[in-house]
């Protein structure tokens, strides 16, 4: 027997000591990890793990009135915490998964700018004198 299949057996046998499997589970689980295991010990890719296609430039995505998310695909005039959570993805992770500079906000460019210019009228940067 080869060695990716044992080590897949023996992954499998482990696996169904500590919970219960039916037959479907155990040999789809089989063929998974030893194609897996065998490319990983040839050096290839594996199976399963390829790039996700974006649905729209990464560079186009942040828009005037709204921003696509490259998981989903669709429009909001902000990601969110919560939003990204759906996917496994904190604000940080997406930025890095999908090549945004680690400080760019994840707002459309109207909100963007609304809200730069109100933070700019509240001047929180000047302290304020006790009168």
């Amino acid at each position: 027997m080869e060695d990716h299949l044992k080590e897949a057996l023996e992954i499998v046998r482990a696996q169904a000591s500590v919970r219960t499997m039916t037959e479907e589970e155990i040999t789809s689980m089989v063929q998974n990890l030893s194609t897996g295991i065998k490319a990983i010990m040839e050096g290839g890719d594996i199976p399963g793990t390829e790039q996700q296609e974006a649905p729209v430039d990464p560079k186009k995505a942040i828009r005037e009135k709204s921003i696509i998310c490259l998981e989903s695909g669709k429009p909001f005039k902000v990601l969110t915490k919560r939003h990204l959570a759906k996917y496994g993805l904190t604000p940080d992770e997406y930025r890095e998964k999908w090549g945004y500079p680690k400080n760019t906000p994840l707002v459309c460019k109207s909100l963007q700018r609304e809200r730069r210019k109100k933070m700019k009228e509240m001047k929180l940067w000047e302290r304020r004198t006790k009168k």
